[in-house]
């Protein structure tokens, strides 16, 4: 088998989730992309994952109903602050492409506005962002807001058309779930002239599995040990 796997460390990569640790961890890694999560509340763009405080972060409450002053004053479990967007970018430079996944509503103009400013102020490349959603109503406001970015249609089953969703987007990939593929769906993904790209694969079996579909790309919790498969597949465990 000599098909490599682009290694897209998700949720940041090892490490607190979304974490400026994670995020530092996968770039000395070597990773092809990062992965993160983003909501827009408070009035500001926040890396991280859940809507409601608890799991990775204590507190009670959701993040769409706390005051700002509030969420600046949460920590994470290694202690950092949440992530602003423009923590991330200035951690992540160009050095590796960043995969910026809405989860929360109405970030389409804050993260446009985030996404020029920077690039403006650093002389930074849009070539090195991806935006990807599960609500392609925002992806295609990104679309008509920056159409030179790259857009990642996130789906959770198999579309009865496959991945013809994409089309209308314009799409640069197609981001399914491991647990609903099918060489169908890869085929199709491919024969519209797509990445391929599938969450979240965390053993040597499923990246076996997605190499013989002809699959492009995977978001890993263990990029280190995707990094290794990826150097030599027929001995990793």
């Amino acid at each position: 088998m000599t098909r490599r796997l682009f290694c897209i460390a998700h949720r940041g990569g090892p490490g607190p989730e979304n974490s400026l640790e994670a995020i530092n961890a996968s770039l000395a890694l070597g990773v092809d992309a990062i992965e993160i999560d983003l909501w827009y509340a408070g009035g500001e763009l926040l890396v991280t994952h859940d809507r409601r405080l608890g799991r990775q972060i204590s507190g009670q409450g959701t993040l769409l109903d706390l005051p700002r002053d509030h969420l600046r004053a949460l920590r994470l479990k290694n202690g950092e602050a949440i992530p602003t967007l423009e923590d991330v970018l200035r951690t992540v430079g160009e050095r590796v492409l960043l995969n910026i996944e809405i989860k929360g509503p109405d970030c389409a103009a804050p993260l446009t506005e985030a996404l020029l400013a920077h690039c403006h102020d650093n002389g930074g490349r849009l070539e090195q962002y991806l935006v990807s959603s599960f609500d392609h109503q925002q992806l295609h406001d990104m679309m008509q807001r920056l159409p030179q970015l790259k857009r990642g249609v996130l789906v959770a089953g198999i579309p009865l058309d496959y991945a013809g969703c994409c089309e209308a987007l314009n799409a640069y990939a197609f981001n399914c779930s491991i647990d609903f593929l099918s060489p169908a769906l890869v085929a199709d993904t491919h024969r519209r002239g797509l990445k391929s790209w599938v969450y979240t694969a965390n053993h040597p079996d499923e990246w076996r599995q997605l190499c013989a579909l002809g699959v492009d790309g995977v978001f890993t919790d263990r990029p280190e040990q995707l990094l290794e498969f990826n150097a030599d597949p027929d001995t990793s465990a």
